[in-house]
């Protein structure tokens, strides 16, 4: 069986007086893609967040390869090896594309290393090589994100944790972040903790997922098997049953739940 690199246990984090997050658990086994799936408000971001330093759980306990993390700062977790991409990609616009992805590497004093990494990311986003001494403010939208999982490569992390990578971008470019992260894991062997609201590219990206309500994690299974959930099909995939059994229709739903 393999290792579990990073353990969740009965998490609670607050926003000032509001508990964001209520209890929550969950494992990501080394060399997985793990997805946790949630609307607006969910909490997901807040878990990226107690994970990585961010932000401080108020109960509860997190260990990554073995160690108990939480409530250290930042930097301490990045060099632990726990790159955190976040939501809406936080660039520094006015560094160059080569500056940002340097910035990745903050950590390491491995120099020669560092720059095959730059080589390695390159690989995968020949775009940024292209566009290497342009100020990062006028990528587009996909271009930063590129930017923004490359500048969390560039830490050699263990365990990468995505927030939204598809947000804003077009289907074909959200298409092409998806399959590059899968490269990642495969290639590289970088563990994955993925939020998402694209739950149809989230789950079958992923081979475990978590689903969170309100804070709390309401199912756990399989991403194959989440696939084929009715309640998933209903209200993260925008699906709703009809018809009899054995001649089932599914037809889009007007409304998140």
């Amino acid at each position: 069986m393999s290792d579990i690199l990073l353990k969740v246990r009965n998490i609670e984090t607050y926003y000032g007086p509001i508990m964001a997050i209520r209890g929550v658990s969950l494992d990501v086994t080394e060399g997985s893609i793990v997805t946790i799936l949630g609307g607006n408000g969910a909490g997901k971001t807040t878990i990226l967040k107690t994970i990585s330093g961010a932000m401080d759980p108020q109960k509860g306990i997190v260990t990554f390869d073995g160690e108990e993390i939480q409530k250290r700062d930042p930097d301490w977790v990045a060099r632990k090896g726990i790159a955190h991409v976040p939501e809406g990609r936080e660039v520094f616009p006015f560094l160059s594309v080569k500056e940002n992805l340097m910035m990745g590497a903050f950590t390491r004093k491995d120099r020669e290393e560092v720059l095959k990494d730059l080589e390695l990311v390159y690989h995968y986003f020949p775009v940024l090589k292209e566009r290497e001494e342009q100020a990062a403010g006028y990528l587009s939208g996909g271009q930063q994100q590129m930017l923004a999982i490359g500048r969390g490569l560039m830490a050699k992390p263990r365990l990468m944790l995505l927030d939204e990578p598809s947000l804003g971008l077009s289907p074909l470019l959200v298409k092409e972040i998806f399959e590059i992260i899968v490269r990642l894991n495969k290639e590289q062997g970088v563990t994955m903790l993925l939020v998402e609201q694209n739950a149809n590219m989230a789950l079958k990206t992923g081979e475990t997922g978590y689903v969170l309500e309100v804070g709390r994690i309401v199912m756990s299974d399989k991403c194959s098997i989440l696939l084929e959930s009715d309640d998933v099909k209903e209200f993260y995939l925008g699906m709703k049953e009809e018809g009899a059994r054995g001649n089932r229709r599914w037809k889009k739903r007007k409304t998140w739940r």
